[in-house]
Parts: structure tokens; sequence; C-alpha cells
């Protein structure tokens, strides 16, 4: 019987807790956070980035007829490595439609740091933020690859520089609690996404635009 109680009780004290989580998870978001490590006010500043994005892509998208305005890839540098980042966004319906992990350059590391440095100068292995058409695909190094031709300023030097978007078999598949593996610049993805984003590149009938911010 004593058995009985206590395990009744703890079952009380249980419940009870969570349900007080779901009542105070709002004023207690900035300090919640998941096994990752990834706190809850960082999921909604990610929100925020990606509709201020989208907002400016739409604008850019509609004086700029000749790209897809159905679809637009975005990579959100402020998450961590380890968590999702990379977002197949449906322009039509105003969602996500997959996310999944994507590295940096390796250049972009800072030593003792959790930000990350961004550059256009070639050999720097940095990653460069701005706007991508996704020009052809190639057969190369990784396999299939698609180039990339930087559209701004800060990305004008990446079909020189070699900067692909491409697979590669150190990138997973889930999240996880580490940093994953870095590039020399590149976007690199997983294999089992990769074959996600090349169904819908190479059914488009207009070039598709990769946005990169930080």
């Amino acid at each position: 019987m004593l058995r009985i109680y206590l395990l009744s009780s703890f079952l009380f004290i249980a419940l009870s807790c969570s349900n007080e989580t779901k009542n105070v998870i709002l004023s207690d978001i900035a300090f919640s956070q998941d096994d990752t490590g990834y706190k809850k006010q960082d999921s909604i500043q990610k929100y925020s980035r990606i509709k201020k994005e989208i907002k400016e892509l739409k604008k850019y998208i509609s004086s700029n007829k000749k790209y897809n305005s159905e679809m637009i890839f975005l990579i959100d540098m402020k998450i961590p490595s380890q968590k999702y980042r990379f977002f197949i966004y449906d322009l039509k319906n105003d969602s996500i439609q997959r996310e999944s992990l994507v590295s940096h350059g390796s250049g972009s590391v800072i030593s003792n740091s959790d930000s990350l440095c961004f550059s256009n100068i070639p050999e720097s292995h940095q990653s460069s933020l701005g706007k991508y058409k996704i020009g052809n695909d190639y057969i190369g190094n990784f396999g299939k690859s698609y180039k990339l031709h930087g559209l701004d300023s800060t990305n004008s030097n990446a079909f020189k520089r070699y900067i692909v978007l491409h697979k590669y078999f150190c990138v997973p598949n889930r999240e996880q609690l580490f940093p994953i593996c870095t590039s020399l610049g590149c976007p690199m993805v997983s294999e089992v996404f990769f074959k996600v984003l090349e169904n819908i590149i190479d059914s488009s009938e207009k070039p598709i635009l990769l946005k990169i911010y930080y």
C-alpha cells in the first residue's frame, strides 16, 4: 500500500509540474532550452528573422521575374550548426516545408566564441552572406553539386571561389549536441537532404534563390 501511495503521489506531482510548465512557458521562455542547449527565446528570434528575410525577398522576386516565386531556400547562420538552420520555404503558402542541418566554412569559426565571421575573399574558407542564384548542376569531387552565383557585394566572388551547394557524408540528418563538420565555405548538407533539394531544383522551371543571413 505504501508503494502504491508513493507512486500515486509521484505521478500527481509530475503531472502538476507538467501542467505548471505549460502555463508559465511563455514567461519562462528566455530560460528554457532543449537537449542541445538551444533556448526557446532563440527559436522565437529565428522565426522573426525568417519573417524579415521573406518580406525582403518577396520584394526582390517581384521585381526580378526570372526567379522562382513559389519556393526559396534560407540559411540562418545565427543558429548553431548542430540545429536545423537550412529552410525550404514555400512562398505561396508562407510556410517552412522542410528544415535541415548545413555546414559553414571552417574559416568562419572564431576561437573561443559562438559567433561566426564571414568573407567574400578567395581562399578565406569563410561562408559568405547574401543572396545566391542556384545555377547549373555538375559532377565534381562531391558528386552532383550546384553552382552558386552571388548576387550581392558580400558574395560576388562565390562563383570563382567555387562556392557550391553540395552534399557530404559528415553532415548528419538529425540535430545533435555538438557542432557539425565544417566546409571550405560551401553550404554543405547531408546526402538525404540533398536529394530533397535536388528534386526541387531540377523540377523548377526558373532558378531558385538561396539566402544566407546572420
